[in-house]
């Protein structure tokens, strides 16, 4: 069967572009597709000294930039929390957070990691008119933002994109294919229909 990994142009959507979107990007990219990650946020938001202070970044922002703020802040304390671990993928990977509602990019499959960020992707398409007529299956699988969950999820990912990958017809395949992904991961995925 030949591989059309190359044909399949795949979004994967977190909110901040930072942890699970940045984590199935890289497996993604090193298993062959042609992927771009995103965040839908108001900002990018990153855990901070306590629970109602985040670092709050713009979109756009070198992870370089991000990576040495935390550094300078306190780099004990994001070292053993993994952010700067995190931060250290990431600006490897791309130079900084984009936010998917500013993309002029249109993909064959877009991949969200929790439902809210589902909807406001959903909610975005939703508010524009249609002018290529180019359908985009807009999937989500709930992955939590935790390192662990990330890793997890990218894997989960990373294989329900090779199956849509061989398959033929994945208009007409993507139904049962994520009938039997779902069967597979214990995880309930939605799934619809947009277009650009």
């Amino acid at each position: 069967m030949e591989n059309k990994m190359g044909d399949l142009y795949i979004a994967v959507v977190c909110s901040s572009n930072m942890n699970r979107s940045m984590e199935a990007h890289a497996f993604l990219v090193k298993k062959g597709f042609k992927v771009k990650s995103f965040g839908t946020g108001e900002k990018v938001k990153l855990p901070g000294p306590s629970a109602d202070r985040p670092n709050c970044y713009e979109f756009g922002i070198p992870y370089d930039d991000i990576y040495n703020d935390l550094l300078e802040k306190d780099k004990a304390y994001y070292t053993q929390n993994g952010l700067l671990h995190m931060l250290d993928r990431n600006r490897r990977i791309k130079p900084c957070p984009e936010k998917f509602q500013v993309s002029t990019e249109r993909f064959d499959v877009v991949i969200t990691c929790e439902e809210r960020v589902y909807d406001q992707v959903i909610e975005w398409f939703g508010s524009r008119r249609s002018v290529h007529n180019q359908p985009v299956h807009v999937i989500n699988i709930d992955i939590q933002d935790n390192h662990e969950e990330a890793t997890i999820g990218a894997f989960l990912i990373s294989d329900m994109v090779a199956k849509m990958a061989l398959s033929e017809d994945l208009d007409n395949d993507i139904d049962e294919l994520l009938h039997d992904f779902e069967a597979k991961c214990h995880r309930p995925i939605l799934n619809c229909i947009m277009f650009y």
